[in-house]
C-alpha cells in the first residue's frame, strides 16, 4: 500500500482525535520542529527508542511498524481540529508554548578577548626534543658562562623577565619561590633579561626584593633570546642535563595579559621539573606564555636544523644531535627491549639497520601512528597526546635516513638515556586486580572475543585517578576494554545490541595507548562491590601461549572535582552493502545539558575506513571536533584534547563513519557480504566513544537510531 494511504488510513483510525477539519498551520511546523529534535540518526523515522517509549507512539503506529515516519506525521496534522491539535502538540512536548521567542536583537559578533592565559601547543612545533646548542653569555656582573656550565645539573631553568612588563614584574615573586624549592633538589637557574631599556638599578632591586639567587643576564642586544626564539618576556625553557629542550612556555597561568588569579590553576614548569626529575615527561610540554612580546629578527636557531632534505643540510644532521631525541620522543616507547615492536631502535645499530622500513613507514605518515587531520581553519584543536612529526622533524628524520652515510656525530651531543619503569609505567599501583586464571591463546586462525569477569572486592567507592592495563602476552593482545558493574546492576532480559556500547567502558588498552593519569581534580568512580568486565581480544601470532591480564589502579585520597565519563556514539543497525567502497554511516546524540569533552576514540574493524566527530551548536552553527581520513584497526587511537571542550545544552554531536566493503580493501574477509554489527573482526561496529565531565551531576544518554 503506498505510504501516503498508509498515513492517512492511519489518520482514520486514530478516532477519536480526528475530527475532519484542518489544523492551523502552526501545528504541523511545530510538530515537524519536536520531530526532528527526536530523530536521533536523522533518518527521518521515529523509533518508539527514540520517542521516549511515550504512549503517544502506540497510538499513531496503529499498524505496528515499530516506526513512524515524518510524512505521516505531516498528514496526521492535517487532519487534526484544533483542540486536538493542541492535545498532540502537548503529548510530543511541541506546545507553541516551549517554542523560544524571536531574538529582539541580533547577537553582537563576536571579538577576540582582552584577555589572553596559556594554551597549550604543538611541542616538536616549538622545538621540544631538540639539543640546544652550547649558548654564551656575559652575566649582569660581568662574568662569561655558557650553558654547559650547568650539565652536572638534573635540569636548567632558563627564565626570562623584565622590571617593566607587567605580567612579569607580578611573577617574579613565583619565579623565587620557584627557585627556592627546587635550588634544593639541584635544579639550576639562569633569568634573561631581554628589555634593554630595564636599568641596572632596578633589576638588582628585584634581585633583593624576590631573593632571586641565580645569575641573571641583561640581554641588551637579544642574542640568547633570539638564539632561544623566544617569544615574549615571560616565557621559560626546561633544559636536561644533556641540554635537551624538555619544556617552553608559561610559567604557569597565575597571570596573563588581562587577568590576575589569587592562585595558579595549571603550574607548567613546576610539573615539568618533577617529571623530570622523576625520570618522565612531562604531560604539558610546551604552551604560550602570555608576557611582554618580542621584536626579534630571524637568526640562527639554538638547534640545528635541515628545513628540507636538501644534500646541502645533511652535513648539519648526525644521529647523536638530532637523530637519537627523535628515536628517543617517538619511537622507543614501543620499539626497546620488552616493548611491543617487533624490533628494538635503541642503538645507532638498530637504526641503522631498519633505516629503510623507517624511511618508508616515516615517509608514508604511519609511524609515529597518529591519524588524526590538522584543525581546519579558524579552528584550535590540539591534542595532548599529539604522536605526529612537526614538519620540521619530519624532513630532518628523512634526510639523516636517507643519506649514504648516515652520521654518527659527536658522542658529547647525545642525549641522556631514557629509561622505561621495568613494571607499572604509572608508578607503583594502589590496587592491582588480575584474571583469575589464565587464558589460553591457539597459536593460529582467529579467536572470538572472551569476557573475563574479575571481583574488585572493594568495602568502599574507589575515585580513580589512573589506570595502567598490563597484558602478561602483549604480542596476542591486540584490544582491551573494561566496563564496571555494580552492584545490583539491572540485568535487564534483551538489550539492543549497541546498549553495551552506548554505556561507554571504564579503561582500555591498545599498544602505544596502555595506561593513563587524569589530571588533578579528575577522576573516575568505581561503586563498592562492582565487577569489572574485560572484554579480549586476541590475535594469534603462530605460538601458542596464555595470558593473564593485570590492571593497575591509582587511587584519588579525595573525592574529585570532575568526574569522568564515558559515552558510547552507536549505530547497531548499520548495514554495508558488499563491494561499497565508501560506505558512510552517521548517528548522534543531543546533549541534555552542558557538559565539558575531554577525548575522543573511534571504533570499527578491519572495514572501517575513515571517521569523524562534529558539533552542530544551538544556534545551528557546525564545527568539526575530530576528521580521522585514514583509519586504521591496528591502531585504535584515544584523541585527547589538550584543553577541555565546553558544548552548550541542546549541542547535537554527530559522529560520522566510513566503510570500505570492497575487493580493494585487503584487510575485508568478505566483499561479497552485506556486513551488519557484530562483536567479532568479520562483523563490523560503528561506534564513536566520547569521555566528558558534566559541571552537574548526570550522563549522556543516546536513543536508539
Amino acid at each position: 500500500m503506498p505510504s501516503s494511504r498508509v498515513a492517512r488510513l492511519l489518520a482514520f483510525l486514530l478516532s477519536p482525535l480526528f475530527v475532519g477539519a484542518a489544523a492551523p498551520a502552526s501545528t504541523s511546523s511545530l510538530l515537524e520542529q519536536r520531530f526532528h529534535q527526536l530523530d536521533a540518526n536523522h533518518d527521518e523515522k521515529l523509533t518508539r527508542a527514540e520517542a521516549g517509549h511515550a504512549a503517544w507512539f502506540d497510538r499513531l503506529d496503529r499498524a505496528k511498524r515499530g516506526v513512524i515516519t515524518l510524512e505521516q506525521l505531516r498528514l496526521v496534522a492535517q487532519w487534526l481540529d484544533p483542540e486536538r491539535a493542541a492535545r498532540l502538540r502537548e503529548a510530543l512536548g511541541a506546545s507553541s508554548a516551549a517554542t523560544p521567542p524571536a531574538a529582539s536583537a541580533p547577537a553582537p559578533t563576536p571579538a577576540p578577548s582582552p584577555r589572553e592565559g596559556p594554551t597549550i601547543l604543538k611541542p616538536g612545533a616549538e622545538g621540544v626534543d631538540r639539543l640546544v646548542a652550547d649558548l654564551t653569555f656575559i652575566d649582569l656582573d660581568g662574568q662569561p658562562g655558557r650553558l654547559s656550565d650547568y650539565r652536572s645539573a638534573p635540569a636548567l631553568v632558563i627564565a626570562l623577565t623584565s622590571t617593566t612588563c607587567p605580567v612579569t614584574m607580578k611573577s617574579t615573586a613565583s619565579l623565587g619561590r620557584l627557585e627556592k624549592e627546587f635550588a634544593a633538589l639541584g635544579v639550576a637557574f639562569l633569568f634573561v633579561n631581554p628589555t634593554a631599556t630595564d636599568s641596572v638599578a632596578d633589576i638588582r632591586a628585584a634581585l633583593r626584593e624576590h631573593a632571586l639567587a641565580s645569575r641573571y643576564v641583561h640581554d641588551r642586544d637579544n642574542v640568547l633570546v633570539t638564539a632561544l626564539t623566544a617569544k615574549t618576556t615571560a616565557e621559560v625553557f626546561v633544559l636536561d642535563a644533556a641540554r635537551t629542550l624538555i619544556y617552553r612556555g608559561a610559567l604557569d597561568d597565575q597571570y596573563g595579559l588581562g587577568y590576575s588569579r589569587a592562585a595558579p590553576r595549571q603550574t607548567y614548569v613546576k610539573d615539568a621539573l618533577t617529571a623530570l626529575l622523576s625520570g618522565q615527561r612531562p604531560l604539558v610540554a610546551a604552551t604560550e606564555a602570555p608576557g611582554c612580546t618580542l621584536d626579534l629578527p630571524l637568526a640562527t636557531l639554538a638547534w640545528p636544523t635541515a628545513p628540507t632534505p636538501a644534500p646541502a643540510e645533511k652535513n648539519t644532521l648526525s644521529y647523536h644531535n638530532r637523530i637519537s631525541r627523535l628515536v628517543q620522543n617517538n619511537c622507543l616507547e614501543c620499539h626497546r627491549d620488552g616493548g611491543v615492536a617487533p624490533f628494538s631502535l635503541a642503538t645507532y645499530a638498530d637504526v641503522r639497520s631498519h633505516a629503510g622500513m623507517m624511511r618508508k613507514q616515516v615517509d608514508r605518515g604511519a609511524m609515529p601512528p597518529w591519524f588524526a587531520a590538522p584543525s581546519v581553519p579558524g579552528e584550535s584543536i590540539h591534542w595532548s597526546n599529539d604522536r605526529s612529526l612537526a614538519p620540521a622533524d619530519k624532513a630532518d628524520f628523512l634526510a639523516w635516513l636517507s643519506s649514504a652515510d648516515k652520521p654518527l656525530g659527536d658522542p658529547a651531543d647525545a642525549p641522556r638515556p631514557r629509561t622505561f619503569p621495568t613494571d607499572w609505567l604509572i608508578g607503583p599501583p594502589d590496587a592491582v586486580l588480575q584474571f583469575p586464571k589464565a587464558v589460553a591463546i591457539k597459536a593460529d586462525g582467529v579467536m572470538p572475543y572472551q569476557t573475563i569477569r574479575v571481583e574488585t572486592k572493594f568495602t568502599e567507592d574507589q575515585w580513580v585517578q589512573g589506570y595502567e592495563v598490563q597484558p602478561t602476552a602483549r604480542a596476542v593482545v591486540h584490544h582491551v576494554i573494561i566496563r564496571v558493574h555494580p552492584p545490583g546492576e539491572k540485568k535487564s532480559g534483551k538489550r539492543d545490541e549497541g546498549a553495551e556500547a552506548r554505556d561507554g567502558f571504564f579503561a582500555a588498552y591498545v599498544p602505544g595507548n596502555t595506561s593513563s593519569i587524569f589530571p588533578p581534580g579528575f577522576a573516575k568512580k568505581i561503586p563498592a562491590g562492582s565487577t569489572l568486565s574485560f572484554q579480549m581480544h586476541y590475535t594469534p601470532n603462530g605460538k601458542a601461549t596464555t595470558d593473564q591480564t593485570k590492571l593497575g589502579l591509582i587511587f584519588s585520597p579525595t573525592p574529585p572535582r570532575h568526574v569522568i565519563q564515558v559515552a558510547g556514539l552507536a549505530n547497531p543497525r548499520l548495514s554495508i552493502p558488499p563491494g561499497e567502497a565508501n560506505h558512510p554511516e552517521t548517528t548522534a546524540l543531543t546533549l541534555p545539558t552542558a557538559v565539558t569533552l575531554l577525548s575522543f576514540t573511534p571504533h570499527m574493524h578491519v572495514r572501517g575506513k575513515a571517521a569523524r566527530y562534529e558539533a552542530v551548536l544551538p544556534d545551528g552553527a557546525r564545527r568539526r571536533l575530530l576528521d580521522v581520513p585514514a583509519y586504521d584497526f591496528n591502531w585504535q587511537l584515544q584523541y585527547r584534547l589538550a584543553e577541555p571542550l565546553p558544548l552548550p545544552r541542546g549541542t547535537r554531536l554527530v559522529y560520522t563513519a566510513w566503510y570500505d566493503n570492497s575487493t580493494g580493501n585487503p584487510a575485508n574477509p568478505d566483499a561479497t557480504k552485506n556486513v551488519r554489527w557484530g562483536p567479532q573482526t568479520f562483523d563490523e561496529m560503528m561506534l564513536g566513544y566520547v569521555e566528558y565531565f558534566v559541571p552537574e551531576r548526570g550522563t549522556l544518554a543516546q536513543t536508539t537510531p
